[in-house]
């Protein structure tokens, strides 16, 4: 067989295969598919709500400070010649207590001197009371009537005013020499904590020296900030009546979990941190360092550190309080209602770090949800666990 032959054959095969593959597929029978579709409501978490009375609590961060914080300072100056064992940082002293005592010597004399001063003052006094008496006398004797000037000449009375303020300006003298006498015994001003010491035995000091820091053991300050929105929710103290709102304070970086500081709201100060602008507050807390107290659980104060301050805000009435989590985009709050979802606008009283506290919006029994969804439209059918799918009959379609 020439390979012409061969060639042509070849091709009539390939030929026909192709002919016979294409009528198969255009004469295979169409399958049909079956649809089915299945709707089924979102499964969703929720939480009842019921109205009620709440205190909301307000959480602002503050630093604490005394109450009463003083720079001790000589009024007098000289060598110290003796420090109290108790004029050492860290201790307590008592109001009225001797701290550090300045040489008395050149004091003393300065007060011997105006008392000698004031001793010749008086006697001067005595002896112009003699002359007035002569002059008294002489002037009787001449009989004539002078005019005021002239006679109050004659009688010596400017030399008796002259002698009796001589005597006053001796016993200021001698007053103000007592007072610098007393003023080289240093003394506490209240009952104080001593933290700082600036001088010791032998120290020449100079009027106005600085020789001490004391602060107030009585009572510390935690000064606040907390925004101006949450003022009008805040009862602050009436004066020397303690009955501001409670606090408590708490040292989140050093104190066991649990532990804090009972205070109440003394004072709003009357301007805004420059800063922050917020609203600053002091809040008083009694007894700082626990000297009062024989439990070891309470801690003290110290001065400088940052705390928190949950402040107890007035009593809301008649509101719904809500985890914050679940109050949505725009102050919103998802509803479930009848089984379908009910995107609810509520009106947002108060806001603490916890919860929301709703006046408008929401009524006794109504169910929130608590679930993130992901496709939030209005009217969603929605069931919770435990309940039956909501399901619309399939459609079947088919030949």
């Amino acid at each position: 067989m020439t390979k012409k032959k061969t060639f042509i054959i070849s091709a009539i095969i390939l030929l026909a295969s192709i002919i016979i593959t294409v009528v198969v597929f255009m004469t295979e029978p169409e399958a049909q598919r079956e649809g089915a579709s299945i709707k089924t409501a979102m499964l969703v978490d929720v939480v009842q709500v019921d109205k009620g009375d709440y205190t909301p609590t307000i959480v602002a961060t503050g630093t604490v400070q005394a109450a009463k914080d003083i720079t001790l300072s000589t009024q007098v100056g000289g060598e110290v010649i003796r420090i109290s064992d108790n004029f050492t940082p860290g201790s307590f002293v008592k109001k009225g207590e001797v701290l550090l005592q300045i040489n008395p010597a050149d004091y003393r004399n300065t007060l011997q001197l105006r008392r000698s001063d004031l001793e010749l003052a008086k006697s001067d006094l005595s002896v112009e009371m003699g002359r007035q008496e002569v002059a008294q006398k002489d002037y009787e004797l001449i009989g004539e009537d002078l005019p005021i000037k002239n006679k109050d000449l004659v009688l010596r009375k400017p030399q008796l005013e002259a002698a009796k303020a001589n005597i006053a300006a001796a016993q200021a003298a001698v007053d103000q020499a007592q007072l610098n006498l007393q003023r080289t015994t240093i003394r506490a001003p209240f009952d104080a904590h001593i933290i700082t010491r600036n001088a010791n035995t032998g120290t020449q000091l100079a009027p106005g020296a600085d020789i001490g820091r004391l602060v107030g053991m009585e009572e510390y300050w935690v000064a606040a900030d907390v925004p101006v929105s949450k003022v009008n929710w805040l009862t602050f103290a009436e004066i020397d009546s303690g009955t501001g709102s409670d606090v408590k304070v708490i040292d989140t970086n050093s104190w066991p979990a649990g532990q804090y500081r009972k205070g109440y709201l003394y004072k709003l100060v009357g301007a805004l941190d420059a800063q922050t602008r917020l609203a600053r507050v002091l809040v008083s807390v009694p007894d700082p360092l626990a000297r009062r107290t024989d439990a070891d659980t309470v801690p003290p104060l110290l001065i400088g550190t940052f705390v928190d301050a949950h402040i107890q805000a007035k009593q809301l009435r008649g509101v719904v309080r809500l985890n914050r989590d679940y109050l949505r985009q725009d102050n919103t709050v998802w509803v479930m209602k009848d089984g379908k979802l009910n995107i609810r606008k509520v009106e947002v009283l108060f806001e603490d770090p916890e919860y929301a506290y709703i006046s408008k919006g929401l009524s006794d029994g109504e169910m929130v949800v608590t679930t993130d969804l992901s496709t939030v439209v209005e009217g969603s059918e929605l069931r919770t666990e435990g309940s039956k799918a909501t399901r619309d009959t399939a459609r079947m379609e088919g030949e």
